[in-house]
């Protein structure tokens, strides 16, 4: 069976070859799903697979364990687990996950492919990251303390595999994969977390949390359910976009989407580009198990809290510190010549817009203060840096400037010791690189930009926007630069159509400067700000202005810009009648035009309603039309109102108009006033209006109609009040009904007080129970701890992974330990002994669970009597090791002097004996030799000593018989010899030489020297 393919990054699904599908047996076969038949994902099918990055450190075996347990062979995912292990544990991950799971567990190697239905195990002090579905491995750079494995490869996985790419972060310490996980979200990835509580070590599970970058905080055994429905999904029950795009309406309920997201946080994300949001949107509601597109905007209705996080999801920002470091250098290779250029005692300006958490903001100062350390140090420039973003809550965080200790994967040693402080284990920026930054919400795209900058700054920010919003941002950029002033973008961004405003000094990082030229005016009054779509409120302030714009806001944005709006409310309020809006129960929120000749203030403290600021003349045929239109829903046009002004009688005429849309104005009601052509008789009040009767019966109709309409009111709020009364009586029923539910409560909360009462009681009895007991545990703890202080013995007390788990003071003698080593392994300390296999021995004796034994000498001349052995536990479980050293140098120098003695006591006896005695050695060396037996074999005594006897006289004492003599006495096999002859040649002289011998034993029934006594001599004939 073939490898699997190479992934794309395209996303569009890749169409699998039919005659590639294979089908294993041992890893998947046909099944049968929701949408019928379909051929399993498995190993060497050409369809693109999602791929499960596992993360974890300390305590994440357990995690794994209960996460593999419920994985099915045939789940269609690949995994691949990264976590934290020694160098020394070489292949046992994987043979432990074997045990956990069917699907094939193998360790990872240099350019495998990643495979289907796989589980892949990075190998010990290795980083790996994915390129193109395979696994390379690299040498880290890094020491162990600051490498950060899970990070490195979830960045690779993300821009390797996309939306295809899942994080999962166990039990572990440290923060490492909180920045890989972001750009998994950034990608459209998804993000799984064992909850904090079901962690053995929580400190990763949490410091992913509080990135708020998460999906599902799940305990290890819940996560297999949610991972499997999350990825069939997608894959089989979602619709492809187009079919979205014309069943379910994705661009209206879109709009819908971002209209609550405007309402409700006051940012227009319309500007942004649509795929993106579309994504974003999508996993969403792939979180939330949602099919539809209007069923998301239902959902977003009723749980105001998902429109917040939705906020925060287009918002995601993933920064780090000097993101790209080849481009920060080239952009300090071209500030340098700008700083010298800039004259003494002025200010340096930088503008970082969306600057999210700040890293970037601050890495932007960092290189700052590193080019002006290569300047005149004579010169003073003030540098003032503007990071802005609208996420109020990054503000905040980036300027309490602390971010986790993870950084120093990206920050170097000597920058952390000149621009940070460390703080709470965390690292926090110094103040005075704090001071150089200004932190403010703005929006690029609505507020005004600043001006007169030297630097602008703006990475990765424009690729989320659309080209409309680009193309009017960039004439901008080129308006708030000083001449000469540099713009920094990101490597995905581009310059098109505006070449002749900026010239290019990076190609490749994205660094240009700013041209002396001008840009048209039609591209700098399409301000960004002016193409917002912010809601405008209802309730608008009263003024002679034209509405013209409001209006136009509240729908459907003009493309033409400001000049168009502009000419636009020239023409209105030229042309366009005086007219208000009101709402049905006649309160004015807007007014167009000059409106004073038919609505004035009413006197005393009258609100702006129509009913009450009208003229007399108006009132009867205003309330007539207003309630006409409000109850028919359609224009009304009165004719030939009369009404009384300034300079006489008035004729005009009065439109009623119901509007119905946009969406906003809804049930509002536009009132018109447009001046008729009046007689002159009329105005100056000699003549009634055209088509007026002054008869009696004319008089009496008019009233009569009045009248009627009256009635019409009274009986309309007579109903009104009806309707009201009956919804009181409604709300006191079910005021009643609720202090019933509320009386029940209180019962049953009494009964739950008492239940909590009498748990309190048993929790006190527990709690001094456990008290007692923590009092024994206190006891046996300081008596353990007097004990071994008071035995004098340095012991060591490790895990079994060579971890230190405890020591006693004394143990510094011989090893450079302190208090804050608890934890490391002990392979970090060189030892001052002279022994070299202390780590050996005690793998030893965790492998073969044996006892070692042996002297050792430190170098300070100080002997130790060294014992390795199995650290047990009441429960006969073998969890360590413990290394007891016994101070033995005051018998050691006994031992000495004993032995100094017994050879000045043996070399006495020998060189003041009468006889002819030799005294030698367990290496057969001369000892001592009497002056007789000097005399006898013509030897100079003081010249002897220390020469081997068997090179005496010429080699003569070099006997077979008188060696394995001396062999037996020297194996202690014999206590004393006599009468053993032996020939040889001494000199000129031939002698037969009978000697006796005996052994003198020193310590342990150990033969330390021997003498030697002749006790007869016989010349041989020659």
């Amino acid at each position: 069976m073939s490898d699997f393919p190479s992934t794309s990054l395209a996303d569009d699904e890749y169409a699998p070859d039919q005659e590639a599908i294979t089908v294993d047996k041992s890893v998947g076969d046909l099944a049968v799903g929701p949408a019928g038949p379909r051929v399993s994902r498995v190993q060497g099918s050409d369809d693109k697979f999602p791929i499960v990055a596992i993360g974890g450190s300390a305590g994440s075996v357990v995690a794994l364990e209960q996460f593999f347990a419920k994985i099915p062979v045939n789940c269609g995912m690949a995994f691949v687990v990264v976590t934290h292990q020694l160098p020394t544990r070489d292949g046992e991950l994987a043979m432990v996950l074997q045990q956990f799971t069917s699907l094939p567990v193998v360790q990872a190697e240099d350019g495998m492919t990643v495979r289907v239905n796989y589980v892949y195990v990075i190998p010990p002090s290795q980083e790996m990251s994915l390129l193109n579905g395979r696994l390379l491995l690299f040498s880290p750079t890094q020491t162990t303390a600051r490498r950060l494995p899970i990070d490195y490869f979830l960045q690779s996985l993300a821009r390797d595999a996309r939306d295809r790419a899942i994080s999962i972060i166990f039990s572990g310490t440290g923060s490492d994969g909180t920045l890989g996980l972001k750009m998994v979200m950034e990608n459209y990835g998804m993000v799984m977390v064992q909850s904090p509580n079901t962690a053995q070590y929580d400190a990763m599970p949490r410091a992913a949390i509080a990135t708020e970058f998460v999906d599902y905080v799940l305990a290890p055994e819940e996560m297999p359910q949610v991972l499997l429905e999350y990825v069939e999904r997608p894959l089989l029950a979602r619709p492809s976009r187009a079919e979205a795009e014309s069943q379910e309406k994705p661009a209206h309920a879109l709009d819908k989407i971002l209209a609550l997201i405007r309402a409700q946080t006051n940012h227009d994300f319309s500007l942004y580009k649509r795929n993106t949001v579309l994504r974003r949107i999508e996993r969403r509601m792939n979180s939330h198990q949602i099919k539809t597109f209007p069923s998301y905007v239902r959902y977003l209705q009723e749980n105001p809290q998902e429109v917040e996080q939705l906020f925060r999801e287009l918002l995601i920002g993933v920064t780090k510190f000097f993101r790209d470091a080849e481009a920060f250098e080239s952009l300090k290779a071209h500030l340098t010549p700008l700083l010298r250029q800039k004259p003494n005692d002025t200010v340096l300006r930088v503008w970082s817009p969306g600057c999210s958490t700040g890293e970037e903001a601050y890495s932007l100062a960092m290189c700052l203060l590193e080019c002006l350390d290569e300047v005149d140090a004579s010169k003073y420039l003030k540098v003032q840096i503007f990071a802005t973003d609208i996420h109020a809550e990054s503000i905040d965080f980036a300027r309490v400037g602390i971010y986790p200790e993870n950084i120093t994967a990206d920050v170097n040693p000597e920058r952390l010791r000149r621009f940070f402080h460390r703080h709470e284990g965390q690292y926090q920026i110094r103040k005075e690189v704090r001071d150089m930054v200004v932190f403010a919400v703005h929006n690029i795209n609505r507020d005004a930009p600043f001006t007169k900058l030297d630097l602008l700054c703006c990475r990765n920010l424009l690729i989320y926007f659309s080209t409309e919003l680009q193309k009017s941002l960039l004439p901008i950029f080129h308006y708030a630069l000083n001449p000469n002033g540099l713009l920094f973008l990101g490597p995905s961004e581009n310059l098109s159509g505006f070449q002749e405003l900026f010239t290019p000094l990076d190609i490749r990082w994205k660094i240009s400067r700013r041209l002396e030229t001008i840009a048209p005016l039609t591209r700098l009054v399409n301000f960004p700000f002016s193409m917002s779509r912010q809601q405008t409120p209802l309730a608008l302030p009263m003024g002679s202005g034209g509405m013209a714009a409001p209006l136009l806001s509240l729908g459907r944005r003009s493309d033409t810009g400001v000049l168009s709006a502009l000419v636009q409310r020239m023409l209105l309020a030229q042309y366009a009648p005086p007219a208000v809006v009101i709402n049905a129960k006649g309160d004015i929120l807007y007014v167009n035009g000059r409106t004073g000749k038919y609505l004035e203030p009413a006197p005393g403290p009258s609100g702006m309603n129509i009913y009450d600021m009208a003229r007399d003349e108006l009132n009867f045929e205003l309330n007539t039309a207003i309630h006409k239109a409000t109850q028919q829903q359609e224009s009304v046009q009165v004719d030939n109102v009369r009404v009384k002004t300034e300079s006489g009688y008035q004729l005009l005429r009065l439109r009623v108009k119901y509007l119905q849309e946009p969406e906003q104005l809804l049930g509002m009601l536009l009132v018109a006033f447009e001046d008729m052509p009046t007689p002159r008789k009329v105005r100056q009040g000699k003549a009634e209006a055209p088509g007026s009767d002054l008869s009696r019966d004319a008089v009496v109709a008019a009233l009569d109609k009045e009248l009627q309409y009256t009635k019409n009111r009274l009986q309309m709020t007579i109903e009104e009040m009806e309707s009201s009364l009956e919804e009181l009586k409604s709300t006191n029923e079910e005021l009643q009904s609720a202090n019933e539910e509320l009386q029940s409560t209180n019962e049953e909360a009494m009964t739950n007080k008492e239940e909590l009462q009498s748990l309190n009681e048993e929790l006190l009895t527990l709690n001094m129970q456990y008290e007692s007991k923590t009092e024994e545990l206190a006891q046996a703890a300081n008596d353990m701890r007097n004990l071994l202080d008071s035995t004098e013995i340095a012991i060591v007390f490790l895990d079994n992974d060579m971890i230190i788990k405890r020591f006693t003071p004394r143990v510094a003698r011989i090893i450079n330990l302190l208090p804050s080593d608890i934890g490391r392994p002990i392979t970090h300390f060189a030892p001052n002994m002279r022994y070299e296999h202390l780590v050996e021995d005690v793998r030893l004796v965790l492998d073969r669970l044996t006892t070692v034994e042996t002297m050792i000498q430190t170098t300070t001349g100080e002997w130790y009597a060294m014992r390795i052995l199995p650290y047990r536990t009441l429960d006969n479980y073998i969890n360590g090791a413990v290394i007891t050293f016994t101070d033995i140098t005051s018998l050691k120098r006994l031992e000495e002097q004993q032995r100094t003695d017994t050879t000045n006591f043996v070399a006495y006896e020998v060189e003041n004996s009468l006889g002819m005695l030799l005294a030698i050695n367990r290496n057969v060396k001369v000892l001592a030799i009497s002056p007789a037996f000097a005399n006898t074999f013509q030897l100079d005594a003081n010249a002897v000593k220390g020469t081997s006897l068997l090179k005496l006289n010429s080699g003569a004492w070099n006997q077979p018989a008188l060696r394995d003599h001396m062999l037996e006495l020297l194996a202690g096999e014999v206590e004393r010899f006599d009468n053993v002859t032996i020939e040889a040649r001494f000199e000129e002289l031939g002698r037969r030489v009978t000697f006796a011998s005996r052994r003198v034993v020193r310590r342990q029934d150990q033969t330390d020297y021997i003498v030697l006594e002749v006790t007869a001599m016989e010349e041989v004939q020659r």
